[in-house]
């Protein structure tokens, strides 16, 4: 009998591992930006990022890096355990093959699953119909599911995210006239603790920009003991997913993605993605990120005679990981797995969307598609 599977969800600034059954994961190793490998006393850095924009641009990196993490963070061995493997909605076919190619004959686990990320982030809220919203470091998605079917036609990319408000936040602060010596001190590191710790997504953009009364300011100490303090900068810095041109980034923002995505569903199907929309990755966590989504969307589809709401669990940001740790722990989902034998009688490409969500039913997933996040509109 195998033993309990590995969950592993790489992103490009931190690769996430743990057990199936497990609420959060066992270990994170964290890439500095611009930077490969994870934080030091980790596994060995290299020249460049293994994974960027969310997808693989280094598999020897990647290779060391599932390695370290299986042997030395999770102290098993590879050939003992079978692989959930989330993978990027932009992930392409080709991908795919060289993850399992790695992981079946370069690390020889003995079985693998790999998952669309929007498809674990509405399991980790108990959905397998739905529309999950990611907002990662290096690029955000929208990805609409049916059934435990990702639709590929649905989903869109928006290559504006953590990082990027990082570069914004730190030149917004260089305009301002706070202390220029401690912000040219600030690491990326300090840079990200202070969005993280003090920025936030306005619910009126514009009108708050102009009431410069309600810029609440806010406190930061540098890890050298200097103060900074924001003030329109906490909210300045997240705006850029709503309005990527305020980067020069050409495109819609990630409401008007998420519309476009809704779109794109059978028109039988819309409802139901409709009343289950979920928020995932680090850069949906920042305070009223979730209302703002949810006040967009319901101007985008005001005149449908719906409200929608959306469903933000206080964990998102390990989302992806979370619902691939409590789907592969469920009986059921056993018979989704490709062994070794089927990939080398078959290939890679047997794998391709295997996973039957429908058949976890019985085991806590919602199949008959909720519309809870959809209201009639009183009229």
């Amino acid at each position: 009998m195998l033993r309990p599977a590995v969950v592993i969800d790489s992103g490009s600034r931190c690769t996430r591992g743990g057990f199936a059954g497990q609420p959060r994961p066992q270990c994170e190793l964290r890439a500095a930006p611009g930077r490969a490998g994870p934080a030091a006393g980790s596994a060995p850095r290299r020249a460049a990022a293994p994974l960027q924009h969310g997808l693989v641009a280094d598999w020897d990196a990647v290779r060391s890096l599932w390695s370290h993490l299986l042997r030395c963070c999770l102290g098993v061995s590879p050939e003992e355990h079978p692989v959930l493997l989330a993978e990027s909605p932009s992930c392409p076919a080709a991908g795919r093959a060289k993850a399992a190619e790695v992981l079946f004959e370069s690390l020889g686990v003995p079985a693998l699953h790999v998952a669309n990320s929007g498809l674990l982030s509405l399991c980790a809220h108990g959905r397998v119909t739905g529309l999950a919203v990611e907002a990662g470091a290096a690029v955000c998605h929208v990805t609409p599911v049916c059934g435990g079917r990702t639709l590929r036609q649905g989903t869109r990319r928006l290559g504006l995210a953590g990082d990027h408000l990082s570069g914004h936040l730190r030149r917004l602060l260089l305009q301002s006239p706070a202390e220029p010596a401690a912000l040219q001190a600030l690491t990326e590191s300090a840079l990200s603790q202070l969005k993280e710790r003090c920025c936030y997504v306005s619910l009126d953009y514009e009108a708050q920009l102009r009431d410069e009364g309600s810029h609440r300011p806010a406190s930061f100490q540098t890890p050298d003991g200097r103060w900074i303090t924001l003030g329109k900068e906490r909210f300045c810095c997240p705006e850029p997913l709503f309005r990527p041109e305020l980067l020069q980034h050409s495109g819609p923002g990630l409401h008007q993605l998420a519309g476009h995505s809704l779109r794109a569903v059978p028109r039988h199907a819309r409802r139901p993605v409709l009343g289950n929309i979920v928020l995932s990755g680090g850069s949906s966590l920042f305070p009223g990120f979730p209302e703002r989504m949810c006040l967009e969307l319901n101007l985008l589809f005001q005149g449908a005679g719906l409200h929608i709401e959306v469903l933000a669990n206080p964990g998102r940001g390990t989302a992806a990981w979370a619902g691939g740790s409590m789907a592969a722990s469920l009986t059921s989902f056993q018979h989704t797995w490709m062994t070794k034998g089927d990939y080398q009688e078959h290939g890679a490409e047997y794998h391709t969307e295997k996973l039957e969500f429908q058949k976890l039913c019985t085991e806590g997933f919602h199949c008959n598609p909720s519309t809870a996040g959809v209201k009639e509109r009183e009229r």
